[in-house]
């Protein structure tokens, strides 16, 4: 299931949603900060979004996901890089893992199990 370019059909779909997750991110924490749906996707009050400090680190936050949405379209489908692909993977099952420790155990899933997905693929199609 290997295509032409050294990277299959399946890595590159698992890469593309993993994008299209961490832009939705993005635009949770960015666009719509204090919103009903960031307060219920985050588990946060849209009075606490509202305050200012949050929506700093917030906005911040959004800017960082977006940046690894763009760096994982660099690596699927402009260097077309393995390599890339899968350190970004890992870095970004980290990043869950350590947000699964530190604020709650579902990050891991929420935000690290399409790059595992994604990890896997690379390990079988590879």
């Amino acid at each position: 299931m290997k295509e032409s370019y050294g990277m299959s059909f399946v890595t590159r779909g698992v890469a593309l949603l993993t994008v299209l997750e961490f832009f939705y991110i993005c635009y949770l924490e960015t666009v719509i900060t204090s919103s009903a749906k960031t307060a219920k996707v985050f588990g946060m009050s849209e009075e606490e979004l509202s305050r200012r400090s949050v929506q700093t680190l917030f906005k911040n936050q959004g800017v960082y996901n977006a940046l690894l949405g763009v760096l994982l379209l660099l690596a699927s489908f402009v260097f077309v890089s393995g390599t890339a692909l899968t350190c970004l993977f890992l870095y970004i099952v980290a990043v869950a893992a350590y947000g699964s420790f530190t604020s709650s155990p579902k990050i891991i899933f929420m935000q690290g199990g399409l790059p595992m997905i994604g990890l896997v693929t690379l390990l079988l199609l590879h």
